[in-house]
């Protein structure tokens, strides 16, 4: 009776074993199956990019794919965002990210669907438009993912949120959806999720960043003032280009001798702007910085120490009154839930195998997705290799750079790149709302 009892309790337990195998991944049949009409909209979306806060047309084709499966959809949430619902009893809600806009980039791939979109930004000003930042492949594979989340229903039990996105690029697009109602009038997510393509890795991989993996990123304005002259009669003036050129080396201390060295922090003068002749001294100077951090505490320190330097300086250099200080716009870093993260990675390395699912770095980009987590949600982004491998190893071994995103360069391999998203987003899926 003990040897009966013991091999029904085996069978038992290596049937429970094997189901739990087969539920968490996404069989490459049915990735294979869903591959043509994920490729047609990747290239669709690739020839016809629209810039941030503009993906009107980006968005209803999303919106219009997920209604063919089947998802509840709003649109115009925060602007030109989708969210798309599709509810499969109780369980666990899991919201999953994709990007819709592009950026002012003018394509070199020479690809046959390479964009050649042209329109006016905000500005008025005429620009080319690019899908430089993979946001195409991370929306096709995410349509993907929902239709085999539909076909595989029977795996998974909860409810699954579909965002898209707008704005990403302009650091401006989460906010807008989640003051717009994204986590009042919709089901407010248990975990938010999503990936990113990278040139850091080859295509068929995948990158995993327990805690802080992208950056704080604030984008800082500061305008110092003076007393305009003549360039031959300095005496006379309060020369502005000397107070910004003072408040630059000043600023570079605050890194070095303020911010504790284990701390990772950058303060970027991207861009200056005073004076429009050799022999005229400006009345003003305009600089713009970016600012990134990782801790909350050391964003403040930073931009405190900013505003504290630019005043000093002024005030040594005579300024008739205050620089105006700015910030124009920012986000969070990027924490990625460390449970939730390795959990992932784990699911991840018996789907992929362990060589293809490696350790991540951080890195001082930034991402909104971060904005996410603002409502105690645990949240995790992953990078996806999105380089033709062979490419990737010849780089490697030559010490070669690869184009990555924002480079007019940039070109995911299309087939790879696309199959490994969804088999990454389904089974970490599958994994954060698995049947029992």
């Amino acid at each position: 009776m003990k040897r009966f009892l013991l091999v029904v309790v085996s069978l038992w337990l290596a049937t429970c074993a094997a189901w739990a195998a087969e539920s968490w991944s996404a069989p490459s049949t049915q990735i294979d199956a869903v591959y043509p009409q994920v490729e047609a909209l990747y290239l669709d979306l690739h020839r016809n990019p629209e810039l941030s806060y503009h993906e009107e047309k980006t968005a209803a084709k999303i919106a219009d794919e997920l209604r063919k499966l089947g998802y509840e959809v709003t649109t115009g949430v925060g602007g030109t965002g989708v969210v798309g619902i599709f509810k499969n009893g109780s369980g666990p809600v899991v919201m999953l990210r994709a990007e819709l806009d592009a950026l002012p980039v003018l394509e070199k791939t020479g690809l046959a669907y390479a964009s050649h979109v042209t329109t006016h930004d905000d500005r008025g000003v005429e620009v080319p438009v690019m899908h430089a930042c993979g946001h195409d492949l991370h929306m096709a594979i995410g349509v993907g993912t929902a239709a085999l989340l539909v076909q595989n229903k029977d795996r998974w039990r909860g409810t699954f949120i579909f965002v898209g996105q707008p704005a990403e690029e302009r650091i401006g697009g989460a906010k807008a959806m989640i003051r717009d109602g994204l986590f009042t009038r919709f089901p407010k997510p248990d975990f938010a999720f999503a990936v990113h393509d990278s040139n850091g890795l080859a295509a068929g991989q995948v990158s995993f960043t327990p805690g802080f993996s992208a950056s704080n990123s604030d984008s800082v304005n500061v305008t110092v003032y003076g007393v305009g002259g003549h360039g031959a009669a300095p005496q006379e003036t309060v020369d502005p280009i000397v107070i910004a050129a003072r408040t630059i080396v000043s600023w570079q201390t605050i890194v070095s001798r303020e911010i504790n060295p284990q701390d990772p922090a950058v303060i970027t003068v991207g861009s200056i702007h005073g004076g429009t002749k050799n022999n005229i001294i400006p009345d003003e100077v305009v600089m713009q910085l970016t600012v990134r951090s990782y801790k909350d505490e050391v964003r403040k320190q930073l931009l405190a120490a900013i505003e504290r330097v630019a005043d000093g300086e002024s005030a040594a250099g005579g300024a008739p009154k205050k620089p105006l200080i700015e910030i124009v716009d920012g986000t969070r870093s990027v924490y990625n839930d460390p449970q939730t993260t390795n959990r992932i990675a784990e699911r991840l390395k018996q789907v992929m195998g362990d060589s293809n699912v490696v350790p991540g770095q951080p890195f001082m980009a930034s991402d909104d997705f971060s904005e996410y987590r603002s409502g105690g949600i645990p949240s995790v982004m992953l990078e996806l290799g999105a380089v033709n491998p062979e490419t990737y190893a010849e780089a490697k071994k030559s010490g070669k750079a690869l184009p990555g995103p924002h480079s007019p360069y940039f070109a995911p391999d299309r087939e790879p790149s696309l199959k490994t998203g969804m088999e990454v987003e389904m089974a970490a899926i599958l994994e954060l709302m698995h049947k029992n």
